[in-house]
């Protein structure tokens, strides 16, 4: 399976394994980790949450729009959910293409639509509070802490 929703820590390598083939001339991988400071605030910890057969599906959908615009691409993504300390990896992304522009581009690509379209939002700890961040481009915002279906169809 290339894409995957895990409350374990993430093997990047096991992440790579899965697009490794013959006719790639280029494999990358974006990994992002959870910084200590966003926007002037010191972050303790994250927590993940994900509507994980929604976010399987979308993960599933962002595959198919990177096969659409690339072609001879192979993708796998991990992200993981639950709580995680500074440092560690909450998402992996492996792109393997023939040549190394379109991996970049399609990695990108990738990350980019997992943050608009696919059910996964994090709270943030601090010092002095914490907070639920919408989806994860931060363009919508939860209060009740519940998604509406609306919200979650994007």
């Amino acid at each position: 399976m290339n894409f995957e929703i895990t409350e374990n820590p993430i093997n990047i390598q096991d992440v790579i394994d899965k697009v490794t083939r013959r006719n790639a001339g280029a494999i990358t991988t974006f990994i992002g980790t959870v910084r200590e400071l966003t926007e002037g605030k010191r972050t303790l910890f994250l927590t993940y949450e994900a509507y994980i057969p929604m976010a399987l599906k979308k993960l599933e959908q962002i595959g198919e729009e990177v096969k659409g615009k690339w072609g001879d691409v192979e993708i796998a993504i991990t992200h993981r959910v639950g709580g995680l300390d500074i440092s560690d990896i909450a998402v992996v992304i492996a792109v393997s293409t023939p040549h190394r522009k379109e991996a970049y581009a399609a990695n990108e690509f990738a990350i980019e639509r997992i943050k608009e379209i696919v059910p996964i939002w994090k709270k943030e700890h601090w010092d002095n509070g914490e907070e639920w961040i919408g989806n994860q481009k931060g363009t919508k915002q939860y209060r009740s802490g519940e998604p509406s279906k609306e919200e979650i169809d994007g």
